[in-house]
């Protein structure tokens, strides 16, 4: 007996799913500006030592570099 799993139907099943949970009222624009509000803040005023940590992760590519 061969086990069989239709993957496009289970991927636009999860899709489908995924947009109802997140329901009518969700704005991926004031989301993407949220994500980029909380990105300033936790980046602004860093002390030496945490920019110096913050350089070398945007260095290493960890994270990408902030930009104000």
């Amino acid at each position: 007996m061969d086990f069989f799993i239709d993957l496009e139907a289970e991927e636009l099943r999860r899709r489908a799913e995924v947009i109802k949970a997140v329901g009518p009222d969700w704005d991926p624009a004031e989301l993407l500006r949220g994500e980029m509000e909380a990105y300033r803040l936790l980046f602004s005023n860093l002390d030496p030592g945490q920019r110096a940590v913050y350089d070398q992760l945007v260095e290493a590519g960890v994270i990408p570099p902030y930009q104000d």
